[in-house]
C-alpha cells in the first residue's frame, strides 16, 4: 500500500529534492510553497506528486490545505516541514520587520503546519512529523541576528513537541543540515565549509526517517562534529573562538 507524505518549501532546495526523492520511492507525495509555478512545474515530473500551493503564514490556509490533501489521499503517514527563508543583508542590519518575516515564515509558518496536521496524526495515534532545523541554530553566531534565532527556537520544539506527541504514538523528528547549495545559501559571500547537493540532503533524510530512529538527523557529519562540539563548550571559550574564526573584532 502507498504511503503519503506532506513537504513544505518543496519548490526549491531541499525540498524539492525530497519531493522527488520520496516521489521516486513510491510515495504518493503532496507538495506546498508560495511558488505555484515550481510547484506545478515540479509534479509534472512524475505522477505521484500532487501541488497544493501554500503561504505558510496565513495560518488559516494551512488548515485548508491539509485538509484538501486529506481529501484527496485520506491519509498523511509522514510531514516534512522544511519552509524557511533567509537573507544575509537583513540579518547584519538587524532589520526588524524582514527578521519578524524571518521568524513568521521558519518558526510559526512550521507551527502552523503542524497545528493543520495535529488532530488528524494524534486521532490515528500513527505517523511522522519532521521539523527542518539547522546547526545555524545550535548557538549563536555572527550576523544572524534572525535565521539562527528561528533555527533555534524549532530544535527546541521539537524537542517539546516529541514529548507531547509521543504519548500519541506520533514520532517527531529534527532534520538539522549544514550548508547546502540552495538558492538561500546561494545569497552567502563567504565561503561555505563541507558544502553538500540538495540531493545528497534529501537522501540523508530519507535514510534517517525510513531507515532509522534516531531522533535527530544531521549532516555533514565533518561540519555536525564541529557543531556538535561548540554546543558543549563553556561560553567564554566559545565566544573567543567564534570571535578568533571570524574576525568579527575587526568589523
Amino acid at each position: 500500500m502507498a504511503k503519503n507524505i506532506w513537504i513544505t518549501g518543496a519548490s526549491s532546495g531541499i525540498g524539492r529534492a525530497l519531493a522527488i526523492k520520496f516521489a521516486s520511492e513510491g510515495w504518493q507525495t503532496a507538495i506546498s510553497a508560495r511558488r505555484e509555478e515550481l510547484l506545478d512545474e515540479l509534479s509534472k515530473t512524475n505522477p505521484n506528486i500532487s501541488s497544493f500551493p501554500l503561504d505558510v503564514t496565513n495560518r488559516n490556509s494551512c488548515n485548508q490545505v491539509f485538509e484538501s490533501i486529506l481529501k484527496k489521499y485520506l491519509n498523511i503517514d509522514l510531514c516534512i516541514f522544511s519552509t524557511g527563508t533567509y537573507d544575509p543583508k537583513t540579518e547584519k542590519e538587524i532589520n526588524l520587520d524582514k527578521i519578524e518575516n524571518v521568524m513568521k515564515v521558519n518558526f510559526f509558518g512550521t507551527l502552523n503546519c503542524i497545528k493543520a496536521a495535529e488532530l488528524h496524526l494524534k486521532n490515528k495515534k500513527k505517523g511522522h512529523i519532521a521539523i527542518m532545523s539547522s546547526v545555524a541554530g545550535y548557538r549563536g553566531l555572527p550576523n544572524s541576528s534572525g535565521y539562527g534565532p528561528s533555527k533555534a527556537a524549532l530544535i527546541n520544539l521539537a524537542e517539546s513537541l516529541y514529548f507531547d506527541f509521543k504519548r500519541h504514538k506520533v514520532r517527531i523528528s529534527l532534520i538539522s543540515p549544514g550548508f547546502i547549495k540552495t538558492p538561500l545559501t546561494d545569497k552567502n559571500e563567504f565561503k561555505m565549509p563541507f558544502i553538500k547537493s540538495p540531493e545528497f540532503a534529501a537522501n540523508k533524510i530519507y535514510n534517517g526517517l525510513i531507515k532509522s530512529n534516531s531522533f535527530e538527523i544531521t549532516f555533514p557529519k565533518e561540519l555536525t562534529i564541529i557543531m556538535k562540539l561548540f554546543k558543549i563548550l563553556p561560553n567564554k571559550i566559545y565566544l573567543y573562538l567564534i570571535r578568533k574564526l571570524t574576525k568579527t573584532q575587526k568589523r
